[in-house]
């Protein structure tokens, strides 16, 4: 059996930026029956081992699972992380689903794999945690992810936006959830190093959307070094906005405020 060191100063870390972001963003209830959607990678992994540790504290009752998709991809095994997921009494269920081929069918030569793919992923997974009565739904996106996100849709689609901490999916079906807001990569990814347990690798990545992200990631890196700790500050950013300084006329009434403007340079 895998032994993992709970307690450790990191893990302990994680769990309470975990703790405080269902807190702030009430992402579960009493009785919530959550499925964590889990990759075989560090991030939903650690997601789900916390988790555990959360909800042996809670004050609330709740239930989880763990859920992974085998999209078929070359290579993939799930047996070590099958074990490990055992190990942890954490029960994981294994759905299999050949995306993969209609993936690489779908795809035309030169293009990108990743938005396919995930969005047939999110739709198994979806249709899954509705017909078997889950309440909520746990992603592993973490702080950085939405960092990146954030650049992506600024840089890419001219739009302000990132990943919500809780959201109702576009099915109208499931509420998403992300417990790993506020918990850094870096720390993700030494906590990884210091447990050691098994990973399963993508094989599909490397696309350009990935490119893009990793540009975003490099960016990122960039900035830390001529301004520390702004990771930090651009994810206080994305809940501290002032709606009124931006440019959006459905967000902002510009002209009822100018006519409140006008009426109190004439008074």
């Amino acid at each position: 059996m895998k032994e993992l060191n709970i307690e450790n100063p990191l893990a302990v870390k994680i769990r309470k930026q975990m703790t405080r972001a269902l807190s702030d963003y009430h992402m579960i209830a009493p009785n919530d029956k959550i499925m964590v959607a889990v990759s075989g990678g560090k991030d939903s992994t650690i997601l789900a081992i916390l988790l555990k540790e959360i909800q042996k504290k809670a004050s609330m009752e709740f239930s989880f699972e763990a859920v992974m998709l085998d999209q078929k991809q070359p290579g993939f095994d799930a047996r070590a992380f099958q074990a490990f997921m055992a190990d942890q009494q954490i029960k994981l269920t294994i759905l299999e689903e050949d995306t993969y081929s209609i993936v690489k069918e779908k795809t035309a030569a030169g293009g990108t794999y990743c938005s396919l793919c995930s969005r047939l992923r999110r739709g198994i997974l979806y249709s899954y945690a509705h017909q078997n009565h889950f309440t909520k739904i746990a992603l592993g996106h973490h702080r950085d992810d939405m960092l990146e996100t954030f650049f992506l849709n600024l840089f890419y689609s001219g739009k302000l936006g990132s990943m919500p901490p809780k959201l109702y999916s576009k099915d109208h079906r499931n509420i998403v959830i992300r417990p790993l807001t506020f918990v850094a990569e870096s720390d993700i990814v030494e906590l990884a190093q210091l447990w050691q347990f098994p990973i399963i690798p993508c094989n599909l990545c490397g696309s350009q959307e990935g490119l893009k992200r990793e540009r975003m990631s490099k960016l990122l890196d960039d900035l830390e070094k001529e301004i520390p700790d702004v990771r930090r500050s651009m994810a206080n950013a994305l809940s501290n906005i002032e709606l009124s300084h931006l440019l959006d006329r459905n967000q902002f009434n510009f002209a009822s405020e100018l006519r409140e403007t006008k009426s109190s340079l004439e008074l």
